[in-house]
């Protein structure tokens, strides 16, 4: 755990002076397109608190969009790393190997969902992953089309582009995009015209439907979803639905991809989300909490369906980098014995019931449409008192006034009206209670 203290510290404007001069500088030399949420420079993190140049202390409700779930530095990541550091930063796994990588890949193995032969490829980042998962699909297949769901986010790479839903910010100016890929509705319960009661049944029959009519499903090599959408708004698909489209799949020879880049290591209270329904993907991409906050993703998958593309078809110059493999085998170490798995069905229990409390009891709670999420990755969505259009203004201004009393919060959401709450998985809780004080004190001011 790191030595910052476990306190917030607001000691001048958010951001401060010393954030201030180095924002100047950063709009000198960092391209436009390079956006952040809150302007404050890092010096320090650990825990559930970000230290900024000017001495401020923030309660971390972002872990970097779910990356540092064991803290932004665990002693068992720092130690690793630095060993790898002073031993050798680079030789390229596909030039001289290392143990690390393997090592690595042993232990996906063990922790992903399934009890069949698994093997992985190490990547740098979720984009690249999910990239390579439809590759490997395609190559096992030998079929071309892929499909991916309402609100979907996969990435910013050509092909992941194509495959993500929502279009500003990530997609706009962008394209052409990569071709063959498929568009279906995904059970987003609190929007279902039907009610929630009837979205997992209704939403999968239709998106099996249309995959049916509109791409032949002899035609499909993969099906990707997140079992927790995360940009598009923190979604649990209904009841029902996954399990649905999963059989679906292993029934016309499709390869049932799960995105579980966010949603995976603990962040839902089990490794991986897709374990709520007893979902066994056949592959599974992972990133973010994967290594304490170094760079590296993964796919793993069915031994079979991993060995169909051939020697040199997967790869990358610093996939599975010496270093980042070091790290992630102490976030591993770090959430095994401290059983982070534990501590995120903790935080959801915290969390839902003071949401459900403000919701409940604030004069203005009719804004908060749903609480929703699982463990570590919870969400409120904000809407116009007395309907369910979304609020997007309402969120932005929440964000901003909690920003400004020393709270991280981000938004997200298809519709620009999500505040999602990713605290580390590590953070104390008062420090949880005190962010959701704050946050309260936010409500009463809106």
């Amino acid at each position: 755990m790191s030595d910052i203290p476990q306190e917030r510290r607001v000691l001048t404007a958010i951001p401060g002076p010393k954030s201030v001069e180095l924002q100047a500088r950063r709009t000198a030399a960092v391209a436009a397109g390079v956006g952040s949420t809150l302007p404050v420079f890092t010096a320090r993190a650990g825990g559930g608190i970000i230290e900024d140049v000017d001495g401020n202390r923030l309660i971390d409700f972002g872990s970097g969009i779910a990356v540092t779930s064991v803290g932004a530095s665990a002693e068992a990541v720092v130690r690793r790393a630095s060993a790898q550091l002073a031993d050798f930063t680079h030789t390229c796994f596909m030039v001289t190997p290392y143990e690390g990588y393997v090592e690595v890949c042993e232990r996906l193995a063990e922790l992903t969902p399934g009890d069949h032969a698994k093997k992985s490829a190490l990547f740098n980042s979720g984009a690249e992953a999910v990239e390579n998962a439809v590759k490997i699909a395609r190559a096992y297949t030998k079929r071309t089309a892929v499909v991916v769901f309402d609100h979907g986010y996969h990435g910013r790479t050509n092909l992941t582009m194509a495959l993500t839903s929502k279009n500003m910010p990530y997609k706009q100016g962008f394209g052409p995009f990569a071709p063959e890929v498929y568009r279906v509705p995904v059970a987003y319960g609190y929007r279902w015209p039907t009610g929630p009661e009837n979205a997992g049944a209704e939403a999968s029959a239709q998106a099996i439907d249309e995959i049916t009519k509109q791409i032949g499903a002899e035609n499909v090599a993969a099906i990707i979803i997140e079992p927790v959408l995360g940009e598009g708004g923190f979604i649990e698909p209904a009841k029902g639905f996954l399990p649905a489209i999963a059989r679906f799949a292993k029934d016309n020879g499709i390869v049932f991809v799960a995105d579980e880049i966010q949603s995976g290591f603990c962040r839902t209270g089990q490794w991986f989300a897709c374990e709520d329904e007893g979902i066994v993907p056949d592959l599974i991409t992972t990133a973010k909490g994967i290594a304490g906050g170094l760079p590296l993703s993964a796919v793993t998958g069915r031994a079979e369906i991993m060995d169909a593309a051939h020697s040199g078809g997967l790869g990358g110059t610093y996939g599975g980098n010496p270093v980042a493999c070091a790290g992630a085998l102490g976030a591993i170490e770090t959430m095994r014995e401290l059983d982070l798995n534990a501590r995120a069905r903790r935080i959801e229990e915290v969390m839902k019931g003071r949401l459900e409390e403000m919701r409940a009891k604030l004069p203005n709670g009719a804004v908060i449409g749903d609480v929703r999420g699982r463990g570590a990755m919870i969400a409120i969505e904000l809407v116009k008192p007395g309907t369910k259009d979304p609020d997007a203004a309402a969120t932005a201004a929440l964000a901003k006034a909690c920003h400004a009393e020393g709270l991280l919060v981000l938004t997200c959401g298809t519709y620009g009206n999500v505040l999602r709450f990713l605290p580390p998985l590590v953070i104390g809780e008062d420090l949880l209670n005190e962010g959701l004080d704050i946050l309260e004190r936010a409500f009463a001011t809106l």
